[in-house]
């Protein structure tokens, strides 16, 4: 199966769970509750956007010889089709995107990361305990230095 089979399938079945997470999500917050189908245009935009980016990484490979993540550019391609003025779009995008909440965006994304775990689990025993510890110091790190920026932004900003 090409690379673009793969792609195309895991973002279609992405796009489903993550309609049906934030249908979930919006229930439970008792707001307003967002029906997978209304979610629709801000997935198929995502969809559009991140395929999009895709194409321009791989032309970027192939003709500058550049290697970088993918999401970098399917990211510059959001920030251009929502930036107000410079898009004709940026009103539908905006007004779809608010529809879709952030973690039910992420859940595909962690049972992705969880299966590739569990695919690889051989070789996660192999590093041993070392990447036990490395985990573990990278988790703390982050969560002790995002409290305190937090703090800081906080503080100076006179809420605390």
């Amino acid at each position: 199966m090409s690379v673009w089979a793969i792609r195309i399938k895991v973002l279609l079945l992405s796009g489903i769970f993550v309609s049906i997470a934030n249908w979930i999500s919006t229930v439970r917050a008792g707001g307003e509750v967002v029906l997978p189908w209304e979610a629709f245009p801000a997935l198929i935009t995502m969809f559009i956007a991140i395929v999009v980016g895709c194409l321009v990484q791989d032309l970027f490979q192939k003709v500058f010889h550049i290697t970088a993540p993918s999401i970098l550019f399917i990211s510059l391609v959001v920030v251009l089709i929502s930036i107000p003025g410079l898009s004709p779009i940026a009103a539908f995008v905006e007004e779809s995107f608010n529809k879709v909440g952030l973690l039910p965006l992420c859940t595909p994304i962690l049972a992705y990361a969880g299966i590739s775990i569990g695919k690889d689990l051989d070789a996660f025993k192999k590093q041993g305990v070392a990447i036990v510890c490395t985990a573990l110091c990278t988790f703390v790190g982050t969560y002790i230095g995002s409290a305190i920026i937090a703090e800081i932004i906080l503080r100076v900003t006179g809420v605390i």
